[in-house]
């Protein structure tokens, strides 16, 4: 028989009562923490910003992206990314002014889905019937659109002649929800963030694979998302400006940037 002794198992009870005592902690943590958005508000005021929409997209990444790659035990990506989602969410909407618009495609379903996995549960939500009227709600205080990524609607086109709204996120942000479908437009100033795509349009004709090949010359690494009515929508690596010289002979009579986002937080 054995002389070593193991350390029993913790009881059902006394997890049960450990759990409990964690619930108890986070609700007071989250309760302190939602209660910092009205000091947000009380601050921006006292700046000169109090009407200023409060979303932040590269700060929201880098906050999720610190804490993906914190030491832990068992909490996954998803798990973070949805709990600290939804606190970013309900901060902001207590800010001022949130709503979504949601042009889900075929699949209406999946639109509103990636919406409230990445602006959680808090902003009201309504879906469109087209992407001009989920567009038109983002030109508005506080508005974000969701539109998703189709063969026969080449909606992100018309960004080209409204350069105060800008893609700023893409959906989903986790890899593990699947691969990219839909993006995310507001009236927001888009930053870099360390780890980004950027969105770019172009009329050119040809082949896809030629024009990646023309702007692989001026050192931009591009693949194509969508080619709809002679509109082609490229995804570069990296974070590009508008008026980016190693655009300049980019191919196309009518191209442009139309915004960036963080790449995929668990890639």
């Amino acid at each position: 028989m054995s002389e070593g002794k193991t350390d029993a198992a913790p009881s059902l009870d006394a997890v049960r009562q450990r759990i409990d005592a964690l619930d108890t902690e986070l609700l007071r943590l989250i309760d302190e923490r939602a209660s910092l958005a009205r000091v947000v508000v009380a601050a921006k005021r006292a700046a000169g910003d109090g009407g200023k929409f409060g979303l932040r997209p590269g700060r929201e990444a880098a906050i999720l992206r610190r804490l993906i790659s914190s030491e832990r035990k068992a909490a996954d990506a998803g798990l973070i990314v949805g709990v600290w989602q939804e606190l970013i969410g309900d901060s902001l909407a207590g800010q001022g002014p949130f709503h979504i618009s949601v042009w889900g495609g075929r699949d209406p379903g999946r639109g509103v889905e990636l919406a409230r996995q990445r602006f959680g549960g808090a902003p009201p939500l309504r879906q469109a019937a087209r992407p001009e009227d989920a567009l038109a709600a983002a030109r508005t205080s506080g508005g974000v659109a969701v539109c998703s990524l189709t063969p026969d609607n080449a909606w992100w086109g018309r960004l080209l002649a409204e350069p105060s709204l800008k893609v700023f996120a893409a959906l989903p942000c986790l890899a593990a929800w699947g691969p990219m479908s839909a993006l995310a437009v507001a009236a927001i100033e888009v930053e870099p963030t360390g780890g980004d795509s950027t969105f770019w349009v172009t009329d050119a004709p040809g082949a896809p694979s030629t024009i990646i090949e023309a702007l692989g010359r001026d050192g931009v690494a591009a693949d194509i998302l969508a080619s709809t009515g002679g509109l082609k929508l490229f995804q570069f690596a990296g974070f590009y400006q508008r008026d980016d010289e190693r655009l300049a002979r980019a191919p196309g009579r009518l191209s442009g940037v139309i915004g960036a986002a963080p790449t995929q937080l668990d890639v």
